[in-house]
């Protein structure tokens, strides 16, 4: 099972087109087992988050590369994701749980502490939990902005069924420093949401990203970070 997430720099009436077109799915793109189409939303100190359709994002799931390079070379399939950024990762392991995304690790990966990651979050929220969760989420994500060997976030959603987080980093080392700091405001929202149950179901699933191509805000955040870029044939 491999992952990946796309991110097109459509402009707002394009971006709306593709995600309001229904997600491929599984039973009609194959090798796919999971896709989430979703717009973009700045992570900031702003209780309520601005998603944007002037980027928009695929979060999905592959069987294996080959499946995955058929569906971005078919424009039918993919839509603006063919032109756009994307980076492929193997999971490595998994707080929580997702049952959509099957073959998730049960186990844990073991990773370097100076080997580049992926941290995805994903949660569908309690309605009557977002007076509390939003204020709490807006404290960790101000904190991710400035969090050292970030090299480049953002939020995703797809209302009102999914919020998610999307981050990427020089080291795991500087991940699990962001992640694991106990007085952090990442850890308050992670014992909030413990005691409060903010989400009918959710993960935090960390990656190692091992291809990206295309560029995200006029670059590719991983370029020349990657040990090896090349996908498999």
């Amino acid at each position: 099972m491999i992952a990946s997430v796309h991110l097109a720099e459509t402009g707002t009436r394009r971006g709306l087109r593709a995600y309001f077109r229904p997600a491929p799915a599984p039973a009609t793109v194959a090798g796919l087992t999971y896709a989430e189409t979703v717009l973009t939303a700045p992570l900031s100190a702003a209780v309520l988050p601005k998603p944007s359709a002037a980027a928009v994002g695929l979060i999905a799931a592959w069987e294996d590369d080959g499946h995955l390079d058929r569906f971005l070379a078919d424009p039918s399939l993919a839509g603006p994701f063919a032109a756009g950024w994307h980076v492929r990762m193997r999971p490595l392991r998994v707080f929580g749980a997702w049952p959509a995304m099957p073959g998730l690790p049960v186990k844990p990966t073991p990773t370097d502490d100076d080997e580049p990651v992926v941290a995805l979050t994903l949660g569908r929220p309690r309605i009557t939990r977002l007076h509390t969760f939003l204020p709490t989420s807006a404290r960790a994500e101000a904190a991710l902005g400035n969090a050292p060997g970030l090299l480049a976030a953002t939020g995703f959603a797809h209302p009102p069924r999914l919020v998610s987080t999307f981050s990427l980093w020089q080291t795991a080392a500087a991940m699990r420093a962001y992640a694991h700091d106990d007085a952090g405001p990442h850890m308050t929202a992670v014992r909030r949401d413990r005691t409060a149950g903010f989400h009918h179901e959710s993960a935090f699933i960390r990656f190692r990203p091992y291809f990206s191509a295309g560029t995200w805000s006029g670059r590719d955040p991983l370029a020349g970070l990657l040990r090896d870029d090349t996908v498999p044939a």
